[in-house]
């Protein structure tokens, strides 16, 4: 039996925004789009914070799980991730801590030490980008007392938030924030979405260096970016979309998602750096992502795993959805 019956699945939506589409539009999918995974028995249901980028319409990270919390009824909605240095760690704490108290354990708070933006925006948000990130340890730690109990002489609480114990996890695409998480003993996810150069030195360092904390064992879960469709040719057109975000990404165009295409028109070094950020990427029909998901899970050993589907169409991407979930169903 291969090992991917047994591994929890989960979903990380970037709320993406069509060229002609619109960010009310975006909304829309998302709550049909949970909705139909959580019909389809995924585990999680993650959004991310970025700003100032017009192709993601997921700035208010914890609005927006809240809307689709209150649209659904068994899926874990969560960060993947908050940027904590972006924010005090008291309003995180008295948001998920809201989020908590009205949906309760279904809430998860992942966390990232990015900004999700760049320097103009952070200036905007009244973050010091000469401020850097060194302090993150000193606001996770922040947070956590804010979620956790109330001591006795504690001055300053989040209320909502104190008592909630709202499970932390920590993302990254380097060894920084797997070692931390190894030594807080908290879930680990690898953002190979993005970034997959890294991944298996991350997890070797996580479960290398784990101390029992908040978990007993490791958890790591890997973020991939994966399209599936009924054969392998329309899989790879339908990926071609997935290829052009990032090349305007490169090219500091529009990331607003493009519908497939035929050619792709990109140069030699273009086309190694997007493959390059694309290197995890799972895509195809069903037996050919069966076989890339089992090589994948023998090699990394994850214990979850995050797949972001980037489809122009709607349809396709609750499709590839369905699909994924068939493969494992089949798998046991």
């Amino acid at each position: 039996m291969s090992r991917l019956a047994d591994i929890p699945l989960s979903v990380l939506d970037l709320a993406p925004i069509t060229r002609d589409g619109t960010a009310a539009d975006t909304f829309r999918h998302s709550v049909d789009l949970a909705q139909q995974t959580e019909r389809l028995g995924y585990n999680r249901y993650w959004l991310a914070e970025h700003h100032n980028i017009d192709g993601i319409a997921s700035a208010a990270t914890s609005v927006l799980i809240g809307h689709i919390a209150g649209a659904t009824s068994r899926l874990r909605i969560g960060s993947g991730g908050i940027m904590l240095p972006n924010h005090p760690p008291l309003a995180i704490a008295e948001q998920f801590g809201t989020l908590a108290t009205l949906y309760p354990d279904r809430i998860d708070l992942g966390l990232g030490r990015a900004p999700g933006s760049d320097g103009i925006t952070m200036q905007a948000m009244r973050r010091d980008p000469r401020a850097g990130v060194n302090d993150f340890p000193d606001r996770l730690d922040e947070l956590r007392r804010y979620l956790g109990d109330t001591v006795p002489g504690q001055r300053i609480r989040a209320i909502p938030g104190e008592g909630t114990h709202v499970p932390i996890w920590l993302l990254g695409s380097s060894g920084y924030s797997a070692q931390l998480a190894a030594r807080l003993g908290l879930p680990f996810a690898f953002a190979g979405q993005f970034a997959p150069g890294y991944m298996n030195e991350a997890l070797h360092l996580y479960r290398e260096g784990f101390q029992p904390g908040v978990l007993d064992k490791p958890h790591a879960m890997i973020g991939i970016p994966l399209v599936a469709a009924d054969n392998d040719a329309y899989a790879h057109y339908l990926a071609t979309t997935q290829q052009q975000k990032f090349l305007n990404l490169i090219r500091g165009k529009s990331t607003r998602t493009l519908p497939p295409t035929d050619h792709m028109d990109w140069s030699p070094q273009e086309a190694g750096m997007v493959r390059q950020n694309l290197g995890a990427a799972v895509v195809g029909g069903p037996e050919s992502i069966r076989q890339q998901l089992d090589e994948l899970l023998e090699v990394t050993g994850a214990d979850e795993i995050l797949v972001n589907t980037d489809c122009y169409d709607h349809a396709d991407r609750v499709r590839s959805y369905e699909i994924l979930a068939g493969i494992q169903r089949d798998a046991g």
